[in-house]
Formats: structure tokens, C-alpha cells, sequence
């Protein structure tokens, strides 16, 4: 999905809940840093999305997700989630960043950190997850670092956090 694509579904988003602050927290948050993203990385058709003011009006979002005529019609479409679907590490909300400005009448989004993104993915862990993570890491978009101490602060089991530890250790193998 791209930002303009974003853009329309936060606009659509905006209409139906009559919010005008959403939470991107799926790989569209990477959004919120990266205006142009590779092919590679940019291949959702969901953006993850949580109305801020309201979250029970994100269900509302059904409107325009998984195999609704908004979805058929443009390819792509709204995924409403709640903050408890991804992992993510303490102080995740403090480092929110902004969706740049865009078509969004009036609609506004913050973003995941890349680094959040990444640890909830890891932790997440599904094929489409580390193959997204290995491109994070190449393309230098979130570093290791970063992410050791993130993943410090995240609620897991120690076998999570250790089986996490070794795939961003291996993503960064050799760089």
C-alpha cells in the first residue's frame, strides 16, 4: 500500500467513525518515517488501524475492510485491530509518530516507531513477518541496537525473548 493509499483509507476511516485521529499500527505505520517504501516492504493491502478517540468505533472500520465493495473496488482496505493485537514493547504510545501530511481531509494518523513494528513482528513471527524484518534490517530502516534494548522492555516469556533475541541477531549476521 502506498501513502497515497493510506491516505484514502484514513479519509474513508474519518467518514464512517467520524473520528479524526487513527493508530496505524500494521507495516503502513512504517509510513510515518518512510514516505516511499519499496516494493518489498510496501506489499500490504491492510492498513492495521485503531480509532483513537473512540476505539469501540473501530469495528466500525468493517465498513471498508476484508472483502467489502471498498476493498473490491480499490484492492486494498482498512483492518480494524485493538491495541492487545500486536506485542508491542513498554512506551510504544510515546513514541508514536506522525503520518505526514496528506489527503486525508482533515484525518490524522500516528505511526509505530520502526523499531516497535519490528519487535511486534518478531514476536508475531509469521513467514511474511521475518521475511518483512530481514528487509527492515537490510535496508537499514531499524538497527540492531534499537531493538536489543526494545526487546528488554517487551512482555514476553523469557523462550520468546530469546528465540526473538537469535532472529534479529541472524537478520543482522554479516552486515
Amino acid at each position: 500500500m502506498k501513502k497515497r493509499q493510506l491516505d484514502h483509507v484514513l479519509r474513508a476511516a474519518g467518514r464512517i467513525t467520524g473520528e479524526k485521529q487513527f493508530i496505524v499500527i500494521g507495516s503502513q505505520s512504517l509510513h510515518g518515517k518512510f514516505a516511499d517504501l519499496p516494493d518489498e516492504i510496501d506489499m500490504s493491502f491492510e492498513a492495521d488501524l485503531i480509532a483513537k478517540g473512540d476505539p469501540d468505533r473501530t469495528e466500525w472500520l468493517n465498513a471498508i475492510g476484508v472483502g467489502s465493495p471498498f476493498h473490491e473496488q480499490f484492492g486494498y482496505y482498512a483492518d480494524p485491530v485493538e491495541e492487545r493485537t500486536a506485542i508491542l514493547p513498554k512506551g510504544w504510545k510515546a513514541r508514536l509518530v506522525n503520518l505526514p501530511p496528506g489527503d486525508t481531509d482533515g484525518v490524522r494518523a500516528l505511526c509505530l516507531d520502526p523499531h516497535d513494528l519490528a519487535i511486534a513482528k518478531y514476536a508475531a513471527r509469521r513467514e511474511k513477518d521475518l521475511v518483512f524484518n530481514r528487509e527492515l534490517a537490510k535496508r537499514g530502516i531499524v538497527n540492531q541496537r534499537q531493538l536489543l534494548s526494545l526487546l528488554d522492555k517487551t512482555p514476553v516469556s523469557s523462550e520468546m525473548r530469546e528465540r526473538i533475541r537469535r532472529d534479529i541477531e541472524n537478520d543482522f549476521a554479516g552486515q
